[in-house]
């Protein structure tokens, strides 16, 4: 249901976008920024509830939650980086949105950094000798 009511603001504001665009482009940037800032807020409730499911199955599982974080942190990195860059991309700076997401995915390479380490330690171990 929730799913319905998202697009159906979406088509709202893709409308009312559609009207403003002609005599304030202006107010339809904002529109546009507005909603998509309504709907990521909407769904930071969905995305903790997530984090909390996750985290209940690493201290069962007893996974290191370093790995745990720092996954959510890229995943996180991921969708700011895509949602900033759509903003921008909204307003036509597609050359900034590039370097949006470019940094996005500079930024998620550093933060696997530890986690491709442990991984190849754990190879190189069970290799033999």
């Amino acid at each position: 249901m929730e799913m319905i009511q998202i697009v159906g603001l979406g088509l709202i504001v893709a409308i009312l976008t559609l009207v403003l665009k002609e005599h304030k482009p202006l107010f339809a940037f904002l529109l546009i920024t507005v909603t998509g800032i309504y709907i990521f807020l909407f769904l930071l409730g969905k995305i903790a509830a997530v984090i909390g499911v996750l985290e209940q199955l690493s201290a069962l599982t007893n996974i290191n939650v370093m790995f745990l974080k720092t996954i959510l942190k890229i995943i996180g990195i991921a969708y700011i980086a895509e949602f900033g860059a759509q903003i921008v991309r909204d307003s036509g700076l597609e050359s900034v949105a590039s370097k949006i997401e470019l940094a996005g995915k500079v930024l998620i390479m550093v933060m696997a950094i530890p986690i491709i380490t442990v991984i190849i330690e754990t190879v190189v171990k069970l290799l033999p000798a």
